[in-house]
Order: C-alpha cells, then sequence, then structure tokens
C-alpha cells in the first residue's frame, strides 16, 4: 500500500481515517462511564472506593488480554481481528445503559475491556507493515489525536446529553451508533496475508523480553497511562465535586483538556517527522519529545491542584498540552525498535504493563478520596509517576534503532552450541 518513499498512498491515507475514527470511539466508549459517573453514583448509592473500582474494571481484561491480541495480530489477519474487536467493544457499549446493578455493570465493563485490547496492536503492526519509517511520527499522531478527541467529544457533547436526556440513553445511542464503521472498513482494509511476514524467523518472546528497551518502553507507557487513565476516569467527578462545576460546565473544561492533548499531538507528531528529515536522529528527536511531554504533564497538574480559580484551569490545559507531545511519539518509538517481525508481541507486552495503571490509577484515586476528601494526593501521585517515566525514557530507553533479531538469534544459537560442547 506504501513504498519506501515518505509519501502515503491514497489507499492507506483511507486506512489511517479509518484508525483515527476507531481510537476516537474506542476512547469515547472506554471514558462515557466517567461523564455519568457523578449519577451512576448518586443512582447505585456507591462509595467512591466502589466507583473507582468500576471505573477501573474495563482495565483488568484490557491489560490482561495485550499479550494475546499482540499474538493473535502477528499470526492473523488484522483486519478481522480489529473487526471482532470492535463489534464486541460497541456492543457492550450499547449494552451498558440497559444494566441496572454494579455487578452487572462491573461485567460489561470486563467485556468492554476484551474487546478493545485488540486496538493497538493492531494499529501498531498495520502501521509497522503499511506505513513508511518516514512518517510513523505523523501517522501514529493521527491516531493519538483520535485518543485525545474521543474523550473530548464525549465529555463536551456527551456530557451535555447525559445532562438533558440521562446516561442510560447516551450508551444505547452510541454502542448502536458506532457499529456501522465496521462497513467502511470491511470494504477497504485489505487482508494481511500477502504482506505477513515469515514468523519462522522472528523473535520469540524470550528474545523481546532480554532487550532492556523493552522494559524502558514498558515502563514509559505505564507512566503516560497512569496520567491519561486518571484524567479520563477522574476528571469529570474532580470538576463537578471539588471546583463545583455544572455537568455543562464539566463538560466543557473537560472537553478542552482533550482537544488540547489532540492538537498538541498533531503539531509533535509532524515537528518530529520533520526535525527527523532535516538530520535529528531519531534517538534524540522521539525522546525529547517524550521526556518534555511527561515532565510537563506532571509540573502542570500540580499547578492545577494547588492554584484556584482561573489559573488552575490554564495549568489543566497546559498539562493537556504536553500530554500530546508525549502521545505522538510513544509508538513511533516502539514500532522502531521492534520492527515489522515483532511489533505486534513488543506491543502487547508492553501494553499488558503499559496498562495496568489503568486498574491502579482510578482505584487508588477512589481510595484516597475516601480518606482525604481532596484531590491533592491523586495529583501529587499521579505527577511522581509522570517523572518516573520520564527518567525512564531517558536512562532504560537505549538508542532508538531497530533491534537485529537476526544477529540476535544467530549470537544465541552459538551461545548454545558452546556450551553443549563443554
Amino acid at each position: 500500500m506504501t513504498t519506501d518513499t515518505s509519501r502515503l498512498s491514497p489507499a492507506f491515507v483511507r486506512i489511517l481515517v479509518l484508525l483515527f475514527l476507531s481510537v476516537f470511539i474506542n476512547y469515547i466508549d472506554r471514558s462515557n462511564l466517567s461523564i455519568a459517573a457523578p449519577l451512576i453514583k448518586d443512582e447505585l448509592k456507591i462509595s467512591a472506593s466502589q466507583l473507582g473500582i468500576l471505573l477501573s474494571a474495563f482495565f483488568w481484561t484490557y491489560s490482561s488480554c495485550q499479550l494475546l491480541s499482540g499474538w493473535l495480530v502477528d499470526h492473523y489477519d488484522v483486519k478481522w481481528i480489529c473487526a471482532g474487536g470492535f463489534f464486541l467493544w460497541s456492543s457492550a457499549t450499547a449494552i451498558t445503559g440497559l444494566v441496572h446493578s454494579l455487578v452487572a455493570l462491573l461485567l460489561v465493563r470486563v467485556v468492554l475491556g476484551m474487546g478493545e485490547s485488540v486496538a493497538y496492536p493492531g494499529y501498531s503492526k498495520i502501521l509497522a507493515v503499511h506505513c513508511p519509517e518516514g512518517r510513523h511520527g505523523f501517522a501514529n499522531s493521527i491516531i493519538s489525536s483520535g485518543l485525545a478527541l474521543g474523550p473530548s467529544f464525549g465529555l463536551l457533547f456527551g456530557g451535555t446529553l447525559v445532562a438533558r436526556y440521562g446516561w442510560r440513553p447516551f450508551f444505547i445511542v452510541l454502542g448502536s451508533a458506532c457499529l456501522l464503521w465496521l462497513v467502511p472498513w470491511l470494504r477497504w482494509m485489505p487482508a494481511t496475508r500477502a504482506v505477513r511476514l515469515n514468523h519462522q524467523s522472528g523473535p520469540g518472546m524470550r528474545e523481546i523480553v532480554r532487550q532492556r528497551s523493552t522494559w524502558g518502553t514498558c515502563i514509559g507507557l505505564f507512566s503516560g497511562n497512569y496520567f491519561l487513565y486518571f484524567m479520563v476516569t477522574w476528571l469529570p467527578f474532580y470538576l463537578v465535586r471539588e471546583r463545583h462545576y455544572s455537568m455543562v460546565a464539566m463538560a466543557r473544561v473537560g472537553g478542552a483538556f482533550f482537544f488540547m492533548g489532540a492538537l498538541s499531538a498533531t503539531l509533535c507528531g509532524w515537528l518530529s517527522d520533520r526535525w527527523i528529515r532535516a538530520g535529528g536522529t531519531p534517538t534524540l528527536v522521539r525522546k525529547t519529545f517524550m521526556v518534555a511531554g511527561l515532565v510537563g504533564s506532571g509540573a502542570s497538574l500540580l499547578g492545577t491542584v494547588v492554584v484556584h480559580g482561573p489559573w488552575g484551569i490554564v495549568f489543566l490545559m497546559l498539562a493537556g498540552t504536553f500530554f500530546g507531545s508525549s502521545a505522538s511519539n510513544v509508538w513511533a518509538i516502539t514500532q522502531r525498535l521492534a520492527g515489522p517481525q515483532a511489533v505486534g508481541r513488543w506491543c502487547g507486552l508492553q501494553l499488558f504493563v503499559g496498562n495496568s495503571s489503568g486498574v491502579l490509577s482510578p482505584a487508588v484515586a477512589g481510595f484516597l478520596l475516601d480518606r482525604t476528601g481532596h484531590f491533592f494526593w491523586p495529583f501529587l501521585i499521579v505527577a511522581l509517576v509522570l517523572w518516573a517515566g520520564a527518567l525512564s525514557w531517558i536512562f532504560v530507553v537505549g538508542p532508538v534503532d531497530p533491534v537485529d533479531w537476526e544477529s540476535k538469534k544467530v549470537g544465541q544459537t552459538h551461545l548454545l552450541a558452546a556450551q553443549l560442547a563443554d
């Protein structure tokens, strides 16, 4: 679908638009429960700790299924793997509006996590195979902008709709309507069997986990996701209960936060590609955007909770802007390091570790909120995790150059032969 040049073919542009729409829908579906959280908490009469567990239930299966999803996209047609996951998560969203108990909500969120687990391994596989290296930053930034615009749209329009019509109709209509995405996907996305790689020569999971950079990217993703999932799950509740905003005002402010992230991701992805084409090394360029984004997000988040009045909202917008800087380059690093041979499994492991933060972040925030009654400590912990992630990108992730899997396999074979000879 693409050549070795830096231009994107019209066929791949169509696929990229569909990937943007899928992650846009993905993040509306996973964040919509937080929009309705104040109403659900009152309707079901649950505590903040129970709400935190409900908000984190999605990540129990989303994280644990990543290894399986990475294996699936490396061994089977990614077109059908993504289609099946999309159908499952959209159906779960619609069913959410029909359930009436905490246990039933937990079960539906678990199913939603299973469906959405195929998304990012699938995205990385498609980009690693079909997208030119010189456009990885831009292509990933388009997907990252969908990640940020999904919660933005959900908060801005979903919050308004929930306030006017209630949360149940919002879930039912959203989940049902999103199934229409499958029509152009099944028509435009080609089968990947023709470009499928010979996996007999590819690395196994044992070889992947031996790479220091593997664990550096896992820690880095964990830190960024800890921030993202805290904001996705708790930002609406924070704005309504701590800042005393109405549902409509919450929708506007929360939507603006994620919208700033989307703009920043698109711009930073484009800038990173231009910097590399101008002579910057992938190591310098990609790491600079990652570290600046994580450090800036942590500092701005602290400013949000400490500073009162309009300036607190300014810091919140800055946090969203810095988040876009890191989101635009995280997968470009992984795709370059792993290469087409290993990107599905590497991403699966990275997502398994990185998305475990989604289990911890909402639950820890709810626990601390129950005991302190304020958001200072949850915000501080998120900032510290972000700064730890910046250190991982600097010191644990090595040079951002493709791993030579063949030479490593030959070296391991020689080492084994020498050991047997002894």
